[in-house]
């Protein structure tokens, strides 16, 4: 089957062709005559099947006809990353060039003013994440009540991120009657009763999750036993035996992007680090730069895991095992790509093992075991839990593990031992060295403010002054 059998307009099929697609993939091919029928779609897909195609192409043929109000979008994309909504933008850009659609993107990172003025003109597809939309229509700059389409995409990570209350309440602002297409990776029970809120009778089209990874991409694991350091020196040693083109590193948190990357970039490697705390300006030009070939290594977070169009992509380490099954399936995703063939490569800690069990669950296979030249082997432990965030079991107070030594009996010669002041006295103050001057004085007024206290002047003594009260103010008030 070709485009050209999918019911696209002229326009689109030209512009496809120019891109230098010529058959869809599946998920295009089943999804794109269902969308140009008006249905709702429930569509479960790995990144890396053209997903952002089998939605991109039939909306720009349906709103080709029409015209978008000022702040009054006609549809809405719904991304949970900034990079997956750049990167439909540009699909847009591409497919639609033969089209007169206005479009606005509203991410972080941008200027408010910028996106306001797009707003005011009129957009017939609007990108955003959730919560830069939702600060638009807090502020009344945005109406969703003009919705034809709806896309809610990577509806999965939307879960993980905890987008999902945001998405329902923008969901409840727009009309009951419209077309919703509904992508996710996965397809866990909480995504399925998500959808069947927002859904009205679709059509469930599903690719499996593993056919693609299965085929064009090598799976490894190693098993270290050490430390951190231990792991850097082991990812050093197979960047150095792999034929590396480029090669995406990710980590589970994002201070270890950023201890990794400065390691590597201390061994004199060609690396560069990606995480969700940096600028949207920064993230894209780190992007082009990869894209450019201008450094070999980025260590990443999850956020590069999806929604990056990085084509040739010859490898991909997990310094971290992936604290979600799914996850794997992602961060291996963006090797392989377009029929290409891939390497992925897992750095696993002994009390990973029940994080490598769940991911093997997942594809439904199990993880080749390699060994690393120097490097110490282990075996996975899965009863073990695992550190998150590296905490240490608490170690008790030094000289609490010990018994406490039982007080010896006072003996009678401890008892008829002097003491050199009777109990409850206290031993008396030794008198303030004199010093010439004021110092003197003031040594002086100390010594009779004590001197009156112990002779029983308590009517004469001022609360609260304690032993800096000066003589004077202890004087009678007949006295001159």
């Amino acid at each position: 089957m070709s485009f050209d059998d999918l019911g696209l307009g002229p326009e689109v099929l030209k512009a496809v062709d120019e891109a230098g697609y010529e058959t869809p993939t599946p998920i295009q091919e089943q999804a794109i005559p269902v969308v140009l029928m008006g249905r709702d779609v429930l569509g479960c897909a790995q990144t890396g099947t053209g997903k952002t195609a089998s939605f991109t192409l039939p909306m720009i043929e349906i709103l080709a006809s029409g015209r978008a109000r000022a702040r009054m979008p006609r549809s809405l994309i719904l991304t949970p990353t900034r990079e997956l909504a750049t990167q439909i933008a540009e699909n847009f850009k591409t497919y639609g060039k033969y089209h007169k659609l206005s479009m606005a993107l509203l991410i972080g990172g941008v200027s408010f003013e910028d996106q306001n003025s797009k707003l005011d003109r009129g957009v017939d597809v609007l990108i955003a994440t959730p919560g830069r939309l939702l600060d638009h229509f807090e502020r009344g700059g945005i109406l969703l009540t003009d919705i034809k389409i709806l896309v809610i995409d990577e509806a999965d990570r939307m879960m993980d991120m905890g987008f999902i209350p945001d998405v329902e309440r923008i969901v409840s602002l727009m009309p009951t009657i419209r077309q919703t297409l509904f992508f996710s990776a996965t397809m866990p029970p909480e995504i399925r009763s998500i959808a069947d809120k927002f859904l009205m009778n679709p059509r469930e089209i599903t690719i499996s999750p593993d056919i693609s990874a299965a085929e064009t991409v090598e799976h490894f694991l190693s098993v270290i036993d050490g430390r951190d350091f231990v792991k850097r020196d082991a990812l050093r040693k197979l960047v150095d035996r792999e034929e590396i083109v480029n090669a995406i590193i990710f980590c589970n948190r994002k201070r270890d992007v950023d201890t990794l990357e400065r390691s590597l970039r201390r061994h004199k490697y060609s690396v560069a680090m990606l995480h969700g705390d940096m600028s949207q300006p920064a993230r894209l030009e780190t992007l082009d730069k990869f894209r450019a070939g201008e450094f070999q290594l980025l260590v990443a977070s999850d956020v590069a895991a999806r929604g990056l169009d990085l084509p040739t992509v010859s490898h991909v380490f997990n310094f971290d095992v992936p604290m979600h099954a799914e996850d794997y399936v992602h961060r291996i995703g963006r090797t392989g790509r377009a029929g290409r063939s891939g390497r992925a490569f897992t750095l696993a800690m002994p009390e990973d093992g029940k994080f490598v069990a769940a991911v093997e669950r997942f594809i439904g296979r199990e993880i080749q075991r390699f060994e690393i030249d120097g490097i110490e082997e282990a075996s996975l432990d899965d009863s073990d839990d695992r550190r998150v965030g590296r905490i240490r079991k608490k170690r008790p107070p030094r000289g609490r593990d010990k018994p406490r030594a039982e007080s010896k009996p006072e003996t009678v010669a401890e008892e008829e031992k002097p003491t050199s002041a009777e109990p409850g006295k206290k031993r008396p103050k030794r008198p303030a060295r004199e010093n010439r001057g004021e110092n003197s004085r003031q040594a002086e007024d100390k010594q009779d403010n004590r001197d009156n206290r112990d002779n029983g002047a308590k009517d004469d003594a001022v609360v609260g002054m304690g032993d800096h009260v000066p003589a004077f103010m202890l004087r009678s008030a007949g006295k001159k």
